[in-house]
């Protein structure tokens, strides 16, 4: 694995941001939502697609807090643009466990 510096490190901003709004997205190659998600007045609303589904249907989504990598370059996955990057892990069946806060926090608050 190769190590990167601190600097390099706080070069990646990962906020947490709120669900709004959930939609299937049949283009996909592999079963994914589209997501709106809330970063606050200083961030605004970002799309985010998600190969999530293995775990989360749409109403377990909505309104729950998630970390996303922000500064990434919008990408483009068949229609839909991907803004953000939503993360999680692996579980042992290769399902996404989405990475949220243990409490909630404000819209837009950075990790450190």
């Amino acid at each position: 694995m190769a190590s990167i510096s601190f600097e390099e490190f706080m070069n990646i901003d990962i906020r947490v941001g709120t669900i709004m709004e959930v939609n299937p997205f049949p283009e996909a190659r592999k079963p994914a939502w589209k997501l709106k998600i809330d970063f606050g007045v200083e961030f605004g609303v970002k799309k985010s697609s998600a190969q999530i589904t293995g775990l989360y249907k749409s109403d377990d989504l909505l309104g729950r807090q998630v970390t996303c990598v922000v500064n990434l370059a919008p990408r483009q996955i068949g229609p839909f643009v991907s803004e953000i990057l939503t993360l999680g892990f692996l579980d042992i069946t290769k399902n996404v466990v989405l990475v949220e806060p243990e409490r909630q926090v404000p819209n837009g608050s950075r990790l450190f």
